[in-house]
Parts: structure tokens; sequence; C-alpha cells
């Protein structure tokens, strides 16, 4: 088997949050395997950026699942969603 990539799109849950500090501690929250190839930024709205880690995950059983779960429970992390997967 080989490795996904996928585009996951972290909200932080407000406009002062640090996103160096932020992307930091998505980084160190990863599960083993699992590691950030890129960081995109999405301006959303009022000030509010979204940060897009491109992340890449061996290619088993539950996928993005391990990381969504892992970015979710980051302190100021408002929501976690997949944007885009596709084969390494």
């Amino acid at each position: 088997m080989g490795d996904v990539v996928a585009a996951i799109k972290v909200m932080p849950d407000s406009p002062e949050i640090d996103l160096d500090d932020l992307q930091d501690r998505l980084e160190a929250s990863l599960p083993e395997g699992a590691e950030i190839s890129d960081v995109n930024t999405d301006d959303v709205a009022f000030g509010l950026t979204a940060l897009i880690p491109t992340v890449i995950v061996p290619d088993e059983e539950g996928g993005t699942e391990a990381v969504e779960e892992a970015f979710s429970e980051v302190e100021d992390v408002e929501s976690v969603s997949v944007e885009d997967v596709g084969r390494l």
C-alpha cells in the first residue's frame, strides 16, 4: 500500500489565535505515521483565517480519521474538515 495525501481545513475558534502557534500544536498532535508536508491559509471572513495543512498518512483503514480526531482535540480549534483526498 502507499500513502494518502489530504488537505484538511482547520478553523480556529477566534481571529485572535496565533496561527504559527496553532500550526505547531497541530504538528505536535499528529498520530504516528502521519506528517504535514505543507500548510496554506484561507481567509474566511471577519478577520478569521483557516489553516489548511496538507497531511500525508499511510493508506490503511480509517484513512484520515485519526488525524481529524487529533486536530479537533487541539486547543483553540473550532472545526476540522477534509477538503481533498488523493493518493500520493
